[in-house]
C-alpha cells in the first residue's frame, strides 16, 4: 500500500512539474496545496466556513485548499476565488506573525526563521493567485479525469469478478447435476438407462456449448478491456506531449 502511496506520490510531482516548467515559485506554492485524489482529500464544507473555523483555530489550511479547488474547477468563480487566496493569506499571515514574535520571545531562532519562511511563502501566494488557480484546473481537470478511469475500470473488475464467481457456480451445479442422474440411473431398467444416457450426453453437449459461448465472451471482454487500456494511455501519453509541447 506504501508502495502504491509513493507511486502515485511521485506521479503527482511529476504532473505538476510538467505544469509549472522552470517556475520554481509556483510549484514551492502549488507542492502542498494540490490532491491526488481532491474529492476525498478536500473538505466537502463550504469555503466560507471552512474560513471561519479557520478564524478560529488560526489554521486556514482547509480552507485554502477549498478555495484553489473552487477556483481551479469552476472559471467562472475565479475571481471570487483569488480574493479569497489573497485574504486567507493575509489572515495567516496575521497568525505567523504573531507566533513568530513569540517565539522571537523565547529565543526560539529556527521555529521563528520556519514562520518567517511561512510568511514570505504567504506573500507569494497572494501575489500568484491568479497562475495558481490556472495551473491547478489543468492538474485537478487530469487528476479526476483519470480518477474517472480508474474508477470505471475497478467496476469493471467487480464485473468480471462476478462473472468468474457465476462461473464457478454454473460449472458446480452442473457436476452435481451429473452427479444426481447418475445415482437415478442406478434403480433404472437396462432400456431406460440407455434412454437416460442419451438424455445425458444431450445435456452435457448443450452445457459444454454453453461453457464455450461464456468463455468466448470472457476473451472478448478481455480484448475489450485491453483495448480500453490502451485507449486511455495513448490519450494520457498525448495529454502529456501537449503539456510538453506548450510548456503547460
Amino acid at each position: 500500500m506504501r508502495k502504491k502511496d509513493e507511486e502515485k506520490g511521485k506521479e503527482r510531482e511529476t504532473l505538476l512539474q510538467e505544469l509549472c516548467g522552470a517556475d520554481a515559485e509556483l510549484y514551492a506554492c502549488l507542492s502542498v496545496h494540490l490532491y491526488e485524489t481532491p474529492l476525498r482529500a478536500i473538505s466537502e464544507k463550504d469555503l466560507d466556513i471552512l474560513t471561519a473555523e479557520g478564524e478560529k483555530s488560526g489554521a486556514f489550511r482547509q480552507a485554502l485548499d477549498k478555495a484553489i479547488f473552487e477556483g481551479a474547477q469552476n472559471p467562472g468563480e475565479r475571481e471570487r476565488c483569488i480574493k479569497a487566496i489573497q485574504d486567507i493569506a493575509s489572515k495567516t499571515i496575521r497568525v505567523m506573525e504573531r507566533q513568530r514574535e513569540t517565539a522571537e520571545k523565547e529565543g526560539l531562532a529556527d521555529r521563528a526563521a520556519s514562520l518567517g519562511r511561512g510568511i514570505e511563502n504567504q506573500k507569494v501566494m497572494s501575489k500568484r493567485a491568479e497562475d495558481m488557480l490556472i495551473v491547478a484546473s489543468k492538474f485537478y481537470a487530469e487528476k479526476l479525469l483519470e480518477q474517472g478511469e480508474n474508477e470505471r475500470r475497478e467496476e469493471r473488475k467487480k464485473h468480471h469478478k462476478e462473472v468468474e464467481r457465476e462461473e464457478k457456480r454454473i460449472d458446480e451445479d452442473e457436476k452435481a447435476a451429473r452427479e444426481t442422474r447418475r445415482q437415478a440411473r442406478r434403480g433404472m431398467t437396462r432400456s431406460e438407462r440407455r434412454e437416460a444416457k442419451k438424455k445425458d450426453k444431450r445435456e452435457e453437449r448443450a452445457a459444454e456449448e454453453r461453457k464455450e459461448a461464456r468463455g468466448q465472451k470472457k476473451q472478448e471482454a478481455e480484448r475489450e478491456e485491453r483495448r480500453i487500456g490502451e485507449l486511455e494511455e495513448e490519450g494520457r501519453e498525448a495529454r502529456r506531449e501537449k503539456r510538453r509541447g506548450n510548456g503547460s
